[in-house]
């Protein structure tokens, strides 16, 4: 009698460590913290640690325990799976739920836009404003031979080098991730370039006597100097029939974009000093694109409008006056930039 009391008890004991060994797992491995409901946004590096992570997510009240939180990611051979970013946490999150979103990659999203006529520098600057990337990374792998070849960028154009995606990041709204590769922003980027133009676009071009190459050169100075999309073919008809003349350009954005560390005010001495982004000095088209143009001035670029325009000066409100003969343009400079000047000075 007194064995089976005995043997009794010991089931009853072994019983109530099982059933709180139980509840411990359901404590710290399957309930959220207890507190008040919140969303909190936390943000991994990369090549943060388990502990480093867990600790974090301790202290910010998303899981109960560190340690135990830690046991259950090696013991679900989870550990080497967690990815970098910034996630979006709420207080009620079950501990497998967390695991599983830092397991799977599910960061959140931002709605980032690249506006047409921004530079490479400019879009390296805009990301790293938004801490999407840093500038100085975003630019060296912008930079990479083995990444323009992976993107179909050939590396030398007509002993011209391609030595960036200057031109290729096509202006529009993404979902981008912070902790982002810089690689994989690009390649979003450039890719969504090659939709727009298309093979279609590509024959054009060459039915022009353009390569692509010099098409995006092209567009990239037309994107800088109009702003009106009514007008972008007609400062490319200009373009075109200088080009046709072996006019040079006479493009300020081009000398503009050759200046480094520019303060904003185009001189005469400026416009006299030797750069391959001359155009006042040099013949055709810049080495390299100016910018990243928009859908617009690509196909400006290659539909110009059927007129014989060679000059055009600005009216000083975002629109241009056109003209065919230099006379013509000479009394429009006058009296939209000196006579204006003049006036502005008394």
């Amino acid at each position: 009698m007194k064995a089976f009391a005995s043997k009794h008890k010991a089931l009853l004991i072994a019983l109530g460590f099982f059933l709180l060994g139980l509840s411990a797992i359901y404590w710290f491995f399957l309930s959220p913290p207890s507190g008040p409901f919140m969303t909190k946004t936390i943000m991994i590096k990369k090549g943060s640690p388990l502990r480093k992570v867990s600790i974090r997510l301790e202290e910010e009240r998303i899981i109960r325990d560190a340690n135990f939180f830690m046991g259950m990611t090696i013991l679900l051979g989870k550990k080497k799976e967690i990815k970098a970013g910034e996630y979006e946490f709420h207080s009620s999150m079950h501990p497998w739920q967390v695991l599983n979103l830092l397991a799977t990659g599910q960061t959140k999203y931002h709605l980032v836009t690249i506006a047409e006529g921004l530079t490479l520098s400019q879009v390296a600057q805009l990301l790293e404003d938004l801490d999407i990337v840093e500038k100085k990374t975003f630019l060296e792998k912008a930079s990479s031979p083995a990444l323009l070849l992976s993107l179909g960028l050939p590396y030398s154009v007509a002993r011209k080098p391609v030595s960036t995606v200057e031109g290729y990041l096509f202006p529009s709204t993404y979902h981008l991730m912070r902790e982002m590769n810089p690689e994989e922003i690009i390649q979003i980027m450039v890719h969504q370039f090659q939709k727009v133009f298309n093979q279609k676009l590509i024959q054009r071009a060459s039915q022009l006597g353009l390569s692509q190459r010099e098409a995006v050169i092209l567009a990239s100075i037309i994107e800088k100097e109009a702003s009106l999309p009514e007008e972008k073919p007609i400062v490319s008809a200009v373009f075109h029939n200088r080009l046709k003349k072996k006019m040079p350009l006479q493009s300020d954005p081009t000398v503009i974009y050759g200046i480094k560390n520019f303060n904003g005010n185009l001189t005469r001495a400026d416009l006299e000093r030797p750069s391959p982004y001359n155009t006042y000095l040099i013949n055709g088209l810049p080495p390299t694109p100016i910018c990243n143009p928009g859908k617009d001035a690509i196909l400006a670029a290659l539909y110009p409008s059927p007129v014989s325009h060679l000059y055009f000066v600005s009216r000083n409100d975002g629109s241009h006056h056109f003209s065919s003969t230099i006379e013509e343009h000479h009394r429009a400079v006058w009296k939209y930039q000196k006579r204006g000047a003049n006036k502005a000075s008394k």
